[in-house]
């Protein structure tokens, strides 16, 4: 870091030499100076076409003119001879090249010294962007911002119908000259006269009491944190060798997922993944718990239905379990849709078969059975950023 920051500051001279320069514009220390570079931009204002020709003849005038004159430099006045400037004559000085600021030198540190009051400017006008922006943007406070982002949302759809419509022209010439005036002596005196007056400031005061009043009156904000519902499965297997016989069911896990018969887990070999205990299940990152207790879903027909589910058996009373199908069953269902979706072209349009069966869970049934837990969430709402 110390050598690239070295050669970063052997060489950064030329940037604080234009910076210079604009300052000197831009404060009206030479008059002349800055008239003329009001009136270039004026035409370029007017025919925005010469944007095209001012790199080329800015490449002319501050590189190729001066380089000319440095190896074709004027003779010595004297008494003894008044002539004029010739350009004819072969070269009678070096060409002039920018060369790295040698290290010790005045020119080095005098790049530091600009370098570091470059970084102490950018971090001042970082530190107040952000002080002037962020009340206003970031949404801490909801209203204000809302009404701003709405602003904002209605200035660019306007624009976007009549953009084209406007004179642009116009716009930038007298804009353009409203900022260069700004920086004549003058100017900021006036302005920092007009920044002291009283009557001003309470002017703005006033303007900015009746904007927070409208804010506060017209922008509706939603008191409620946002609510939604969450599930989980509670899935039980029994034994495959118990399956014939009236084998009891083994409390298994809690899993996010129903784990039936077509899951992609379950066909490729996988174990389902969950807690074994309720009082594991945790909320959602960024969620807590509305109610303090989970509740049964009735309706399993209509989250298998949601899913498409195939292979299953749904209980109709009870505690709503639904079954994987035995072997046998999902054979002859498969037998059952096949010879349906023959009666269709034959038919015409007909309902859709349904991809499980009804049942109360006492017949041949598979290994596994699962049903749906609900519970209400909202959103942590946090007062402080995490650190």
């Amino acid at each position: 870091m110390s050598t690239n920051f070295r050669r970063f500051n052997a060489r950064i001279g030329v940037a604080f030499v234009f910076q210079n320069r604009l300052i000197r514009l831009f404060a009206w220390r030479v008059p002349t100076q800055t008239l003329s570079f009001l009136a270039v931009y004026t035409f370029i204002c007017l025919d925005p076409y010469l944007l095209a020709v001012f790199p080329i003849a800015a490449c002319l005038f501050f590189l190729m003119v001066p380089a000319f004159l440095a190896r074709h430099p004027p003779p010595p006045s004297s008494d003894l001879y008044h002539g004029t400037y010739s350009i004819r004559g072969p070269p009678v000085a070096p060409p002039r090249t920018i060369k790295p600021a040698p290290e010790l030198s005045k020119d080095f540190f005098r790049n530091m010294r600009d370098l570091q009051n470059s970084m102490e400017d950018f971090s001042r006008l970082h530190d107040s962007l952000i002080a002037l922006i962020t009340p206003y943007t970031n949404f801490s406070n909801e209203a204000i911002s809302s009404a701003l982002f709405m602003a904002l949302a209605g200035s660019a759809c306007v624009l976007f119908i009549a953009a084209n419509h406007l004179p642009w022209r116009a716009i930038f010439l007298v804009g353009g000259w409203a900022v260069t005036l700004c920086g004549h002596p003058n100017a900021q005196s006036f302005v920092l006269s007009v920044q002291g007056n009283r009557e001003l400031k309470e002017r703005e005061a006033e303007a900015h009491s009746r904007v927070s009043k409208w804010v506060a009156d017209d922008i509706a904000l939603d008191a409620e944190p946002e609510r939604r519902e969450v599930e989980i499965f509670e899935l039980q297997h029994r034994d495959s060798l118990a399956l014939a016989s009236s084998g009891e069911w083994e409390p298994w896990l809690f899993t996010p997922s129903p784990y039936d018969p077509l899951s992609p887990s379950r066909i490729a070999g996988e174990r389902p993944k969950g807690t074994r205990f309720f009082e594991d299940v945790g909320a959602p990152p960024g969620w807590r718990w509305a109610d303090k207790k989970w509740t049964l879903d009735l309706l399993s027909r209509e989250w298998v239905d949601e899913r498409i589910i195939t292979g299953v058996e749904v209980e109709m009373e009870g505690e709503r379990w639904v079954y994987d199908m035995s072997k046998e069953d999902r054979v002859e269902e498969e037998h059952s849709s096949t010879s349906s979706s023959k009666g269709k072209k034959k038919e015409g349009k007909s309902k859709a078969p349904k991809t499980w069966d009804e049942g109360t869970g006492t017949g041949l049934v598979g290994e596994w059975r699962r049903r749906r837990w609900t519970r209400i969430v909202r959103r942590e709402v946090r007062t402080s950023e995490p650190s």
